[in-house]
């Protein structure tokens, strides 16, 4: 009883702990205080004004708030003292509790926030794991297996039928030819797979605060597509005049500056999408960020081309965020909205600052794609 206590309690915890995340979760979002606590399957968040109830033992006249000399109305500390200023003392602090949420915990709560669909799904014949299937009763298995409630009833028709069940005392004591144990199936199960190509503009136009707003907003959309797939893969692209591809922490770390040619990301990502990941099998999402500017108007002109020919009929989506800039002249996403207004694969996003990453990834993955 006490053991079910304490799963009822911890499962409370977890839903006010829950709670606070969604009631926070914009606040969270936009300072990246989440994803820097990432480690393997869980982060740790800061969940303030949450605190668990704890005995503390001691000798009396140790010290401490509410110990020791004083008389009634005597201040326990000076009201003027700022944080972290004055001598040492004996008594308690502010604590701020921090939370591990797994991260599939995080991706139901931004979707249940941002009222998110499931994404249609294709290719479901790459990626092949095992599962056991319950399927049937048997008479004999492992006793981790027995099914309790048929084991009893078959005792209680037996006792019954042979006269030894006594009402006044409902006694069942199963004996073997009772027991029933459940069956299982192994069967393979095809899972659905994708893939991310995150593309980003590196010229000297985009500066540290638009990456890192790419970067909170990659990890929310990470968090997002792992929780409907499988099987999913990142690949990452970073271009001025030319593209190349990096692993994550060159994509969001390097530095860069020069001119910028949109159509160079374009060309390597239809490349590694070609050679990779064939279309019929694999769910395709192409991301890509900057600032607006190009190099010139036949620039632009390719990179439509490249877009219209090879990356949106390949994808379930093709994604461009916009993010402000004092440099930038956002001209790209005007060009990308004129020629693709109409294709329901093309989705467009204004990204101002970090209080507008939110509804960025409502426009990017509110449609279900």
């Amino acid at each position: 009883m006490n053991q079910l206590k304490i799963h009822q309690d911890h499962a409370r915890f977890r839903q006010i702990v829950k709670g606070r995340v969604r009631k926070e979760l914009k606040k969270f979002i936009s300072k990246g205080e989440l994803f820097g606590r990432e480690g393997g399957k869980s982060v740790s968040i800061p969940v303030p004004q949450i605190d668990i109830p704890r005995f503390r033992f001691g000798e009396r006249q140790q010290g401490g708030v509410g110990q020791g000399e004083g008389d009634p109305g005597d201040p326990l500390s000076d009201a003027d003292a700022e944080d972290g200023a004055g001598k040492a003392g004996d008594q308690e602090g502010q604590h701020v509790l921090e939370i591990e949420v797994s991260i599939e915990e995080l991706a139901e709560i931004l979707g249940e926030e941002l009222e998110l669909p499931n994404l249609e799904e294709k290719g479901r014949k790459r990626v092949v794991s095992t599962r056991d299937r319950y399927v049937g009763i048997r008479r004999v298995g492992p006793e981790s297996l027995r099914h309790f409630k048929r084991t009893y009833r078959q005792a209680l028709k037996r006792q019954i039928a042979s006269g030894i069940y006594d009402p006044k005392r409902p006694v069942i004591i199963p004996v073997r030819e009772d027991k029933h144990y459940r069956s299982w199936r192994t069967e393979e199960v095809h899972e659905s797979n994708a893939v991310i190509v995150y593309m980003m503009d590196v010229s000297g136009s985009m500066g540290e605060e638009q990456k890192e707003i790419v970067r909170i907003e990659s990890f929310w959309i990470d968090a997002w597509l792992t929780s409907q797939y499988q099987g999913l893969e990142t690949r990452f692209i970073i271009h001025d005049a030319v593209a190349k591809e990096v692993d994550r922490e060159t994509f969001f770390h390097t530095r860069e500056s020069g001119g910028t040619m949109i159509s160079s990301a374009y060309k390597l990502c239809a490349q590694i999408v070609a050679a990779d990941y064939p279309a019929s099998e694999w769910n395709i999402y192409p991301f890509h960020f900057s600032d607006g500017d190009n190099w010139s108007a036949d620039d632009t002109k390719q990179s439509l081309e490249l877009l219209e020919e090879h990356i949106i009929p390949v994808s379930n989506m093709f994604g461009y965020g916009q993010v402000h800039s004092p440099y930038g002249s956002g001209q790209f996403l005007r060009d990308v909205t004129a020629k693709f207004d109409n294709d329901e694969k093309v989705v467009t996003s204004e990204i101002p600052d970090r209080d507008g990453i939110m509804a960025s990834i409502k426009d990017f993955l509110g449609k279900g794609k």
